[in-house]
Formats: structure tokens, C-alpha cells, sequence
């Protein structure tokens, strides 16, 4: 607990703790009233009665004892019932100070919370619990990028080699690459690269991801998010952790057409107030964020103008369910695309 951030107590908020000094009120002052009312009431009863008769009886103990009795405890009893109302006062008095004390340091650490460079041990051990499984697909997605690239830089070498030296094709001098010439990316494959892997062992996923990492369009994408998704993580935003509203496939295609306002305002369904908070924060303070955030937001805006044209409802609908869509409706209803 020691390497918390530990909040800043202003001095209003002491004040505000101490309890101040001790004043007559309402029931001090009405017990001192009732305590003289009857004080009076009974020296006047004793001033009025007369005094008995000569060779009447003496003095008798048990009544001189009971009349101080009547006269005193009822005295004694307003003034019990005048502390015991004074205590409930100050107990309440201290509960709303402690209360307003407690809430100013609550702000101030949030304040301070805010403007702190460093993560504190256990929520660094949250995220790094969170980013567990990311982070291992990060390292298979290296893999299979470094694999990749590797392979592409070997398969030339003895097609060339077989190859008499006039046997080159005319489209390598202009600048054609191999990937320009593959087929396009299946549908399926593009929506399941765009989830990511759930987990290490999540073959088909990874190889959706290798798939579309042959993609030049579908690889830009995959970066862009797991950029986004990597700079959001480090806030505690998992896309997971997200339930927006479901958005009809309809508002997705008029997003797509270029519609703006009411008509598309579904896709801002993300309801989570603290992960809208952090990331508009994001945005406002990190450069780094805010350009890798509309990065992001404008392919995802490319790919969706072409995925829209040729998919089904059903695949926009399984679109709309992907870690990346979940990631462009938060950032979109941030930076106000959506409006």
C-alpha cells in the first residue's frame, strides 16, 4: 500500500475534520429553561405552604428525603435528556464533516491520479494480468510477419534461377509485388483476423491472422488496431471488457454511404463512462494516441466502404462483434464521427 499514490490533504479539508469547539444549543438552552421553571415552581410551593403547628411532629427524615427527591431529579432528568441530545448533534455534525472531508480527498486523489506519470504496482499487475493473452498474440502475430517475410524474400531466389536471364516478367520492372496478384481476402478470414486470437491456443484465429497479414489493405488494419487496442490497454480499456449496443447492419451500410448524424448515431454504443472518460482524456493529452487513433478510425473507414459493398448483414453483424469494431465505436463516438 505503500507505493500508492497517496492523496494530497488540503488544509480546507482539516478544517473541515476538526471538530469544532463546543457551543450551548437548542437543548442546553431549553433544559436550562425547564431546569429554572421548576426550581422556581418548587421554592414557590414551599414558600406558600404553611409551616406546621407548634408540637406538631418533627422534622421526618424519609420525607425531607423525598422532597429533595421531587425537587432535584426531575432536574436531573432534563439535564440527561439535554446531554444525550447535545452527543446526537455532535455525532451528526462530525459525520457530515468527516463526509465532506472524505470527499474532498477522494477528488484530490482522483485529481492526482489523473496527472500521474507512473501506474501503480497493482494496477500495473491488472494489466499486465489482462494484456496476458495480447501480448502472446502480439508475439505470434511477429512470428508469422517475420515468417512471412521471410519466405517472400526467398521464393524468388531460384524462380529466378531457373529462369533463363530474358525470362523475367515485364510487371516486376514496373514495380508489381506478389501480393498485389493474390486473390482477395475471404470474408470470413478478414472478420476473424480483425477479433484476434482469444488465445494462445486459438489456431484459427492465428491463421485468419497470417492470412490477412498477405493482405496489404487488411494488414495496415491489423496494425493500426493492435496499435490502438496496445495504447488503450495501458489506460485499463479492453475492448472484452466493453458491452456496447448492437448496431443494425442497416446503420453500418448508411455509415458506409457516407451518411453522418441521427441516422448512424447506433454505432456510438459504447455506455461505458469511465472507458469514454480515459480515452477523451487520451486524445486530449497524448499526441502519440490521438494520431494513431484517427490512423485507425480512417482504415477501418476505407475497409468498411469495400466490405460493405459485397458482404451479407449477417457478416456486417459478425463485424460489429470484433475487438476492432468495439475499439472504432469507442474512438468514433470520441472524437465525434458519429455525430
Amino acid at each position: 500500500m505503500s507505493d500508492l499514490p497517496q492523496p494530497k490533504i488540503r488544509n480546507t479539508d482539516l478544517d473541515r475534520a476538526l471538530p469544532p469547539a463546543p457551543g450551548p444549543g437548542a437543548a442546553e438552552i431549553i433544559a436550562l429553561v425547564l431546569s429554572l421553571v421548576w426550581i422556581a415552581g418548587a421554592g414557590l410551593f414551599f414558600l406558600l405552604v404553611p409551616a406546621p403547628a407548634e408540637g406538631g411532629p418533627g422534622v421526618d427524615s424519609l420525607r425531607f428525603v423525598m422532597t429533595l427527591m421531587a425537587i432535584f431529579l426531575p432536574v436531573a432528568m432534563i439535564w440527561v435528556a439535554a446531554a444525550a441530545a447535545r452527543s446526537s448533534r455532535i455525532m451528526r455534525e462530525e459525520s457530515r464533516r468527516l463526509q465532506a472531508a472524505v470527499d474532498g480527498m477522494r477528488q484530490t486523489y482522483l485529481e492526482d491520479r489523473k496527472s500521474a506519470a507512473a501506474v501503480s504496482p497493482q494496477a500495473a499487475a491488472n494489466v499486465e494480468r489482462k494484456l496476458a493473452e495480447i501480448a502472446k498474440a502480439a508475439a505470434k502475430t511477429e512470428s508469422a510477419v517475420a515468417t512471412f517475410a521471410t519466405t517472400r524474400t526467398q521464393m524468388p531466389a531460384p524462380a529466378r534461377a531457373a529462369e533463363g536471364p530474358g525470362d523475367e516478367q515485364p510487371s516486376l520492372a514496373l514495380g508489381t509485388q506478389a501480393e498485389d496478384a493474390a486473390p482477395p481476402l475471404p470474408t470470413p478470414d478478414l472478420i476473424r483476423a480483425l477479433h484476434f486470437p482469444d488465445t494462445e491456443e486459438d489456431t484459427a484465429g492465428f491463421a485468419a491472422l497470417r492470412r490477412a497479414l498477405k493482405d496489404r489493405q487488411a494488414r495496415q488494419l491489423v496494425q493500426a488496431s493492435q496499435d490502438v487496442l496496445t495504447l488503450l490497454s495501458q489506460d485499463g480499456i479492453y475492448m472484452d471488457d466493453l458491452r456496447p449496443d448492437r448496431a443494425r447492419p442497416e446503420v453500418w451500410r448508411r455509415f458506409a454511404h457516407g451518411e453522418r448524424g441521427r441516422a448512424i448515431a447506433g454505432l456510438g454504443g459504447v455506455r461505458d463512462r469511465s472507458s469514454l472518460a480515459l480515452a477523451a482524456g487520451r486524445m486530449r493529452e497524448d499526441t502519440i494516441f490521438r494520431d494513431a487513433a484517427h490512423h485507425f478510425l480512417r482504415l477501418f473507414d476505407k475497409m468498411l466502404v469495400s466490405f460493405e459493398t459485397t458482404a451479407t448483414d449477417e457478416e456486417i453483424a459478425a463485424l460489429g462483434e470484433t475487438r476492432t469494431a468495439r475499439a472504432f465505436m469507442l474512438l468514433g463516438r470520441v472524437t465525434g464521427t458519429f455525430a
